[in-house]
C-alpha cells in the first residue's frame, strides 16, 4: 500500500503512530492513507514540495488539524479526538511568535507561567533551556536585539522548556540565510541527541533532510513515497520522484536506458559517480562508458558540473569533486569527453 512502511519497531510504543490516516479539504485529498511510526528519540524528517502532504501529517500529529479518516497515537495513546493542548507535544513555527515587550526568559517561561507553575520552578526550567541553546547569557534581552539565528533558539527553548515526548518543526529555518541555515542545522542536531526527545520536522530543503534526519519520509501528492535512513533513501531511490526529488540524478528509460546502460529502464545514476575523462580514455573494469560532447562546465567552488549530450535528446550530468579528481585539460563546450560510472552506480526505479 502506498505510504505503508515495513521497518522494524524499536521496543516499547513509538512516539508517533499514523494509520490509514486521510486528510480532505472539501474535494481536496491532501493526505492519501498515510501509515507513518515515528521512533522514540529518533529525528525524523518529511521532506516534498509544496502540497505534498506533509505539512498537513504534522498538522495532525499535533493536533491542529483532525483526520477524516485513520489513526494517531502518541506513546501508544490514541489520540486522534483529542485537543492539541492535550497532546505531550510542542510546535516550532518558521515565524518564531515571540512577544517582543518580553525578554528572552519571560519569553521561554510564558507557557509555564500561564499553566500556574510556581515561580522557582519557572526559573529552573528556563535556565536549564537556555544552557541547552546555549542562550543563558542572552536572557535578559528582548528579540529584537538578537539575531536570526538567537530568535529561532529562542522559540526552540520556549517549545523544549516543558520536555514534551514530541518536538514538531514546521520549516523552522527557512527564513534563515544559507550560512546560518546550516549552522543551525548543526545545532538542532546536537540539541536533539541532547535532550533526547523525538524531533520531527517538515522541510522542503533536500540538503536540509538528508543532514538532519535519522529516517526520511519523502511526500507526494497525499502519500509516503518513500521511508528510510537518509543513506538508503538517497543511494536507493524507490522511483522516479524520490530520484529527482532527493539530491540530484540522470534517470534513464526507453532506447537511451538500453544503449547506454544495457537494459531498459527507468534506472537513475547520481552525477557524481559519474567520472569524466579524455575522449577515449579507458573505463575501470566492471564500468559502463560512453563517448558525449559537452553541452556546459559549470565551476562551483568544491566541484564542477559538466553536462554532456552521450545520445541523441540524452544529457548526462556529472558533479566532480575539484580536490579529488582532475578534468580534461582545456574542458568547455564542445569538447569531446568520455564518461564512465560504475555498474554498482544504476539503480533500478519502479516507475
Amino acid at each position: 500500500m502506498a505510504g505503508s512502511e515495513h521497518l522494524p519497531e524499536s521496543a516499547g510504543a513509538p512516539a508517533v503512530r499514523l494509520r490509514g490516516v486521510r486528510k480532505h479539504f472539501g474535494p481536496v485529498v491532501a493526505v492519501d492513507d498515510v501509515d507513518l511510526t515515528v521512533h522514540d528519540r529518533e529525528f525524523l524528517t518529511l521532506l516534498g514540495p509544496s502540497g505534498s502532504g506533509k505539512t498537513t501529517v504534522l498538522r495532525m500529529i499535533a493536533g491542529f488539524e483532525q483526520p477524516t479518516a485513520g489513526t494517531i497515537r502518541l506513546g501508544g495513546a490514541d489520540v486522534t479526538a483529542l485537543p492539541a493542548r492535550l497532546r505531550d507535544v510542542n510546535t516550532v513555527f518558521q515565524e518564531y511568535a515571540l512577544f517582543p515587550h518580553m525578554t528572552v526568559a519571560q519569553n521561554v517561561e510564558y507557557g509555564m507561567r500561564v499553566r500556574g507553575v510556581a515561580k522557582s520552578e519557572r526559573r529552573r526550567r528556563t535556565s536549564d533551556a537556555l544552557d541547552m541553546v546555549r542562550l543563558a547569557d542572552q536572557a535578559a534581552r528582548r528579540p529584537a536585539q538578537l539575531s536570526g539565528g538567537q530568535r529561532q533558539r529562542v522559540a526552540l527553548a520556549r517549545a523544549l522548556v516543558g520536555r514534551p515526548r514530541v518536538l514538531l518543526l514546521d520549516e523552522p529555518l527557512g527564513a534563515l540565510d544559507l550560512k546560518l541555515r546550516e549552522q543551525m542545522q548543526l545545532e538542532l542536531k546536537e540539541i536533539q541527541r541532547e535532550v533526547g526527545i523525538t524531533f520531527v520536522i517538515v522541510t522542503h530543503d533536500q540538503d536540509e533532510a538528508l543532514t538532519l534526519c535519522d529516517r526520511l519520509a519523502v511526500f507526494n501528492d497525499g502519500r509516503i513515497e518513500q521511508i528510510g535512513r537518509a543513506r538508503d533513501v538517497y543511494e536507493h531511490p524507490a522511483n522516479r520522484f524520490v530520484a529527482d526529488f532527493v539530491g540530484t540524478s540522470n534517470v534513464l528509460d526507453g532506447d537511451a536506458a538500453t544503449a547506454l546502460v544495457g537494459r531498459s529502464g527507468p534506472l537513475a545514476v547520481r552525477p557524481e559517480r559519474i567520472s569524466v575523462l579524455a575522449t577515449g580514455g579507458a573505463a575501470d573494469a566492471g564500468s559502463h562508458s560512453v563517448d558525449a560532447t559537452v553541452s556546459e562546465v559549470i565551476y562551483a567552488g568544491p566541484t564542477t558540473r559538466v553536462a554532456a549530450v552521450a545520445a541523441p535528446g540524452v544529457t548526462l550530468i556529472a558533479t566532480v569533486l575539484n580536490a579529488t579528481a582532475t578534468l580534461p585539460a582545456d574542458l568547455a563546450h564542445g569538447s569531446a569527453v568520455t564518461l564512465t560510472w560504475p555498474h554498482s552506480a544504476v539503480h533500478n526505479l519502479s516507475g
